[in-house]
């Protein structure tokens, strides 16, 4: 039985993906350095900004004296989008308020900073729903490993088989599943909503009884 949601933030709660390439690669630019597009989707999305850099460094000689200036600005042109682009919306504010209601917990478990989780909740009007907030500042490994999970679904006192996790890239589902949770994968941030979300608790509801 589900008694926990746990959600990412980025391109699940917030439709921020765009955001956090276009501030990287604006602090990037500044040393003549560049993610392309599709390197973007294929690689680094998802990723922290902190192994993004390391894997520049490896593959592109970018220096690592210069991560923490280059990390520093990413977050500064991050915050300049959030203030002027992160926005309530009303399916998530419905779909939380329900569950909520319902008696689920809820978590979310992002590879963001915390300073940006946070703001990112409050500017969404979704920060007072949540039991559990984890950052990538909480973990010594952020996703593609599972360990951000399986702290949320610790910190929830739940086991991984009452928990749903929503994920939308690659390697937070490759976090998602490696901790034990389901998984409900999507595609944009209006594919998470109430319906959605309960018709997948249904699902494994059915599955377990077979």
């Amino acid at each position: 039985m589900i008694k926990a949601i746990i959600f990412d933030m980025d391109g699940v709660l917030i439709e921020a993906k765009d955001w956090h390439y276009e501030a990287l690669n604006k602090a990037l630019k500044l040393f003549g350095y560049e993610i392309s597009r599709v390197d973007h989707l294929a690689t680094y999305d998802g990723l922290p900004t902190s192994r993004k850099l390391e894997m520049l460094s490896i593959e592109r000689g970018l220096p690592n004296e210069l991560h923490k200036f280059i990390n520093e600005m990413k977050q500064q042109y991050t915050m300049e989008i959030i203030q002027t682009q992160c926005k309530p919306r009303f399916i998530h504010e419905y779909a939380l308020s329900k569950l909520k209601s319902n008696g689920y917990k809820l978590g979310v478990a992002s590879n963001s900073i915390r300073s940006t989780v946070e703001v990112m909740m409050q500017k969404s009007c979704l920060y007072d729903y949540f039991d559990v907030m984890l950052s990538t500042d909480d973990v010594t490994n952020p996703k593609p490993h599972p360990e951000i999970y399986e702290t949320a679904i610790q910190r929830l006192g739940l086991d991984a088989a009452e928990v749903l996790i929503v994920e939308d890239n690659e390697n937070g589902i490759k976090s998602a599943r490696g901790s034990g949770a389901h998984v409900l994968v999507v595609e944009h941030v209006d594919d998470v909503n109430y319906e959605n979300i309960i018709s997948k608790i249904r699902s494994t509801i059915s599955e377990v009884s077979k």
